[in-house]
């Protein structure tokens, strides 16, 4: 068994792992396997999507498994006889394995536990269903590949951990290469709702809307070239959009170390003499106040 990962329960009964690097945990306390379905497969619309025959994601930190985990049984529920693509970008495997020693992906029908771990092993996959690799390095490198494939996905996984510990993933570069990636009916979604982020998906010619949160207060993000599938921001939020927080992560060489980075959108905040997020709440403290 891995040494490396020792299994934390949720309140789903699911488990996740705790990053010692990051000082977080893969998924929040509520569940790991409810955050995978209701941030990940079911905001991408996969279930009503399945009737289409053939389905394509990337899946951008593959980690535990647990997304791809969920948007197979997702689909396969909808249409058993949905043939699925799966691209999946993951900087180590060491945890992918530890998920596979520990039985984690158990939680999901068969033959779902099998065919990840069989990607696990292999990095490749080709059944008649199912067809999926798994790409080690860094992701801001390993995405070209996809683009150089022409690769295009319905659905787009983003789940690095949190922009203020993992910034390189991020970035208005790193987004625009991923929107790159998505067809114009398709749909990126992520659990975080940073203005960077907006703001990196709409210089890079999505739209964006809200999803509800999931184990936190915050609601995640899901982001489309097709505007008509979403619900527009509130006001709230589209203010918030203009304010020192929306400054996005900038890497033009996707190469940059997080400090680098961190320190690059620190000076541009400093000079942009926008509003902060504090005054931003504390003003829609006061609207609401006022009602």
């Amino acid at each position: 068994m891995s040494q490396q990962f020792a299994p934390c329960m949720t309140d789903d009964g699911s488990y996740t792992f705790f990053s010692d690097e990051f000082g977080q945990t893969f998924h929040s306390k509520y569940g790991a396997k409810e955050e995978s379905l209701f941030k990940y497969a079911i905001p991408t619309l996969l279930a009503e999507k399945a009737c289409r025959g053939h389905l394509r994601i990337l899946d951008i930190c593959y980690g535990l498994g647990y997304n791809s985990a969920a948007a197979l049984s997702t689909i396969w529920r909808s249409n058993p006889d949905c043939t699925v693509e799966i691209m999946a970008l993951e900087l180590d495997r060491t945890v992918a394995i530890a998920a596979i020693e520990h039985n984690l992906l158990d939680d999901w029908e068969k033959p779902i536990p099998q065919l990840l771990t069989q990607l696990v092993r292999s990095e490749i996959i080709d059944r008649d269903r199912l067809k999926a690799q798994l790409t080690i390095g860094d992701a801001r490198q390993t995405i070209g590949q996809i683009i150089e494939r022409g690769f295009k996905a319905d659905a787009i996984f983003l789940d690095p951990f949190s922009p203020l510990s993992c910034p390189q993933l991020w970035t208005i570069e790193f987004i625009d290469r991923v929107a790159r990636c998505c067809v114009f009916d398709g749909i990126i979604a992520t659990y975080s709702c940073a203005a960077a982020l907006r703001t990196a998906a709409i210089e890079a010619g999505l739209s964006v809307a809200e999803i509800m949160p999931v184990g936190r207060k915050a609601p995640g993000t899901i982001a489309s070239f097709n505007s008509a599938q979403l619900t527009p921001l509130s006001q709230k939020e589209r203010e918030h959009l203009q304010t020192r927080a929306a400054i996005p992560y900038r890497d033009l060489t996707l190469s940059d170390s997080m400090a680098k980075i961190v320190i690059r959108r620190e000076l541009e905040q400093n000079d942009c003499g926008l509003e902060t997020t504090s005054q931003w709440k504390k003003r829609w403290r006061s609207l609401s106040d006022r009602r």
